[in-house]
């Protein structure tokens, strides 16, 4: 499928990161990490030349839930990225239906599948610092 790209020459993303309980830190960072989720797929976006131009982080949402197409509707987002299939089936209910789903819209879905980061104690102890101590640093994502 051709880019969408605005009358500007900009394609818009909505990058996807799932929302995992801190408890999983130990057995899968990264799926608990959502600030690396969203590096990873910005950085994926830049080096296509893309714009990011919105974040999601999502724990099981329905595939047609109005906060996912919002943005397209309106216009500001051209496709969605997530960082690799085991975070898409953290986000959504079922990432096959959100396939679908964005296939019948006519919407891109790209998984940036670049290497995750491999997390050393000092790395899960800053994720952990960052999601249960907000005042340390934690900005949301």
């Amino acid at each position: 499928m051709d880019d969408a790209r605005t009358d500007t020459g900009e394609v818009r993303v909505a990058v996807i990161a799932g929302l995992t309980p801190l408890e999983e830190l130990d057995h899968d960072p990264f799926l608990v990490d959502t600030r690396s989720q969203h590096a990873m797929c910005v950085r994926w976006a830049l080096d296509k030349g893309y714009v990011v131009t919105r974040r999601l982080v999502l724990n099981g949402l329905p595939p047609g839930h109005r906060a996912l197409w919002a943005d397209v509707e309106a216009g500001r987002v051209d496709f969605f990225v997530v960082p690799n299939e085991r975070v898409l089936d953290r986000a959504l209910s079922s990432a096959h239906d959100f396939a679908a789903e964005c296939e019948r819209r006519g919407v891109r879905l790209e998984q940036a599948g670049l290497d995750e980061p491999v997390y050393t104690a000092a790395m899960k102890a800053d994720v952990h610092r960052r999601l249960s101590m907000p005042t340390a640093g934690y900005d949301g994502c």
